[in-house]
């Protein structure tokens, strides 16, 4: 799922290509895409882009007549800028927003159709969508520490929850944990003061130092490489290769179509945590330690 750096290098990648001009037409590919009907899609036809943000994972372009287009991209949704007169991918294609100098195509993998469209009249309505979560990027850390420690969760579900903290999601989390050496099943309320600078500072650190990776990477094109696994991650999506840091094997936590990833040693003090599935099915032979399994 596209999260907070990815979403930060799309607008800034679409706002010298759209602000300002109007939005000729949205042609719906898919209906399922579109999960409202009042007003009617239609309604954005000829009305300038006046505005581009972030909400959440949300990107909303600011219409005029008070109208905002808002996209999910939920976990496979990507954008494609494409020459005018282009037409979308058969099956992969949901929509397409037509603009004088390019065609922003909304694309999904998989069979699962989860990126979503929503037309909202008014910055009331909009609010409703808002999942109200920190940026933490705007916030010290007092602010993050309060909200952090307003509910009872794992580290690793606070920082993923919306409605605490905006636009993180299962990749960033994973490497914030990893590089603030704390588990990502540590318990918000039991952290030590420490502990939790320690997690603000790699929370801003590595969104930080992902939207200036991003920028590199992409340089003036736009982002086609949008995914969760990336080059120079030092643990997501990198289960049995070695930690950056230390060597050790990255471990995982597998539960319905997630996974977490880190490493024990520096994150656990060695300690394995139990997968769910692999656990309960290995019971007593389960390993306790990275020294086991090494």
């Amino acid at each position: 799922m596209p999260e907070l750096p990815d979403i930060t290098l799309y607008l800034e990648h679409l706002g010298p290509r759209v602000l300002n001009q109007p939005l000729q037409r949205v042609v719906i590919r898919n209906p399922f895409v579109l999960r409202s009907f009042d007003p009617p899609i239609s309604e954005t036809a000829g009305k300038r882009v006046l505005g581009l943000r972030r909400m959440g994972k949300r990107i909303v372009f600011e219409l005029e007549g008070g109208l905002f287009l808002v996209i999910h991209l939920m976990i496979a949704g990507r954008f494609r800028w494409k020459p005018p007169g282009t037409k979308p991918p058969g099956k992969l294609g949901l929509a397409s927003l037509e603009f004088p100098a390019g065609v922003l195509l909304l694309t999904e993998a998989g069979t699962k159709r989860r990126a979503s469209i929503n037309l909202i009249a008014g910055e009331e309505r909009l609010r409703e969508l808002d999942r109200g979560g920190l940026e933490v990027l705007q916030s010290d850390e007092s602010s993050f520490a309060v909200r952090l420690r307003s509910e009872s969760h794992t580290l690793k579900r606070a920082l993923t929850d919306p409605r605490l903290f905006s636009g993180i999601g299962n990749a960033y989390s994973d490497e914030i944990l990893h590089r603030a050496r704390l588990s990502p099943l540590a318990r918000t309320g039991k952290i030590s003061d420490a502990e939790l600078t320690r997690l603000y500072q790699a929370t801003r650190s590595t969104l930080e130092d992902w939207i200036v990776r991003l920028r590199q990477e992409s340089g003036d094109r736009f982002p086609e490489k949008v995914t969760a696994f990336r080059e120079g991650m030092a643990v997501h999506g990198r289960y049995k290769l070695p930690c950056p840091d230390c060597g050790t094997a990255v471990q995982r936590i597998r539960y319905a179509d997630n996974e977490t990833n880190y490493c024990a040693r520096c994150q656990t003090g060695g300690r394995l945590l139990a997968d769910r599935a692999m656990s309960r099915l290995l019971k007593e032979d389960w390993p306790r330690s990275i020294d086991e399994v090494e």
